[in-house]
């Protein structure tokens, strides 16, 4: 008589992950010709007990208990000005301080103090609604910034111009449309008003900023609290990878048709990602989907010093038979270098750009299950594959990446092991 076995339902959170893309458009307060600017932005959505990502904006938890939380906080913050100026200026960031959060049913509030990189403080309070019916989720929000001197001095009064500190009032709401299976169409508008000292200043026109942004995105299906596993899938839902890399001056057309070049320096990476699963399936299909950041360290060569890079973001992989189990891989999310590569910047000196250590982060692996290759039991958890390791700006469409076209390329094998 067989032995009967049991396939552990996977259950999952109905709204902690998400990756989507869409386009920004902000209206410019400055005294210039150009009234706005747009930007391309990849967005991804990760919730867990220890850290979360929501767009623009993510943090690590510090401390809970029931409706509340206080967090390590980060958030992008925009400075909107002509596109042509972006990549000079380079402004905008992603601001650190700490931040309370309550939530409380479909209320929420948060209350965060940050700064930009030279010091330069403002704090803001925020309430949100959650409203959700049928396919349609509403969230308006109100907020309140309270900008120092020395932040409006720089921000606004451009150095030039004498201003204190205030307070700037936004509000809008942001719309999520559930269409079919995974997809969403997302949207926001919102309406900022500049305080009297700074709307008045010779260097502002305009007391009021507009902002909207539309794109789309994958999200978990409503009310579908589990996900039908895929062919061979086990309870095996996180995994470590480790893989070793050499830089290429091909970009990543020339990669994909077979048509790489050697860095003559030789530059090397190794790096390590963590993952854990955040779906089975995909639009029905048996994609699997991660949540997976990593750290990589750039060796030093003779034209660079060992530096680090820093990665987050979601990976999506689709099984097939070959004889052994194969897999595809593609990944989108955010890298952040601590100094620039050799390999980047060569790319981008040429270019005449101003670098970003800010990047667009794309992977595009192949993998081979080494159980089913060497027929071993003991090793099913563990897949040899080749990846890309890309970053780039995605052609001067964002100035959260610098307004930059271009970036680097390592060619990588690896190890993956499942647990």
């Amino acid at each position: 008589m067989a032995e009967e076995t049991s396939t552990p339902q996977a259950n999952y959170r109905t709204d902690d992950w998400g990756v989507a893309i869409g386009v920004r458009r902000g209206d410019i307060p400055y005294a210039v010709e150009d009234d706005e600017v747009y930007d391309v932005l990849p967005l991804l959505k990760f919730e867990s007990d220890y850290a979360f990502i929501n767009g623009m904006e993510g943090g690590v938890h510090l401390w809970q208990q029931g409706d509340h939380q206080i967090n390590a906080y980060t958030r992008f913050r925009f400075v909107d000005i002509p596109k042509e100026l972006q990549n000079e200026s380079q402004a905008q960031a992603f601001d650190f301080g700490l931040q309370y959060k309550f939530t409380h049913g479909p209320w929420e509030a948060d209350v965060a103090l940050l700064s930009d990189s030279h010091k330069r403080s403002y704090l803001y309070t925020r309430t949100k609604y959650h409203w959700q019916q049928g396919d349609w989720k509403l969230t308006p929000y109100a907020e309140f910034q309270w900008k120092s001197d020395d932040f409006n001095q720089y921000y606004y009064g451009l150095e030039q111009y004498d201003v204190g500190g205030g307070v700037q009032v936004n509000a809008g709401v942001e719309a999520r449309y559930h269409v079919v299976s995974n997809l969403y169409l997302l949207g926001q508008f919102g309406i900022g008003r500049l305080e009297d000292s700074v709307s008045n200043l010779p260097s502002i026109d305009t007391a009021y900023q507009y902002e909207s942004f539309f794109g789309f995105g994958f999200f978990p299906e409503p009310n579908k609290k589990s996900y039908r596993s895929v062919p061979y899938s086990d309870d095996s839902d996180e995994f470590l990878r480790l893989s070793h890399g050499w830089a290429t001056p091909s970009n990543l057309n020339e990669i994909l048709n077979w048509n790489t070049r050697t860095d003559p320096y030789n530059n090397q990476m190794s790096s390590l990602f963590y993952g854990t699963r955040l779906s089975e399936t995909l639009f029905t299909l048996p994609i699997e989907l991660y949540f997976t950041p990593g750290l990589a360290w750039h060796h030093s060569s003779e034209v660079q010093n060992d530096l680090a890079e820093a990665v987050v973001a979601i990976k999506a992989f689709y099984t097939f038979e070959l004889g052994p189990r194969f897999r595809l891989g593609v990944a989108e999310g955010l890298s952040y270098v601590s100094s620039l590569t050799h390999i980047e910047g060569s790319e981008i000196e040429e270019k005449g750009y101003k670098p970003s250590k800010l990047l667009n982060y794309l992977d595009f692996s192949l993998d081979v299950n080494m159980g089913d290759l060497f027929n071993s039991h003991n090793m099913r958890n563990m897949w040899l594959g080749y990846a890309i390791h890309h970053r780039s700006g995605i052609f001067e469409t964002s100035s959260a990446f610098g307004r930059i076209k271009g970036g680097s390329n390592y060619q990588t094998i690896y190890l993956q092991w499942h647990f």
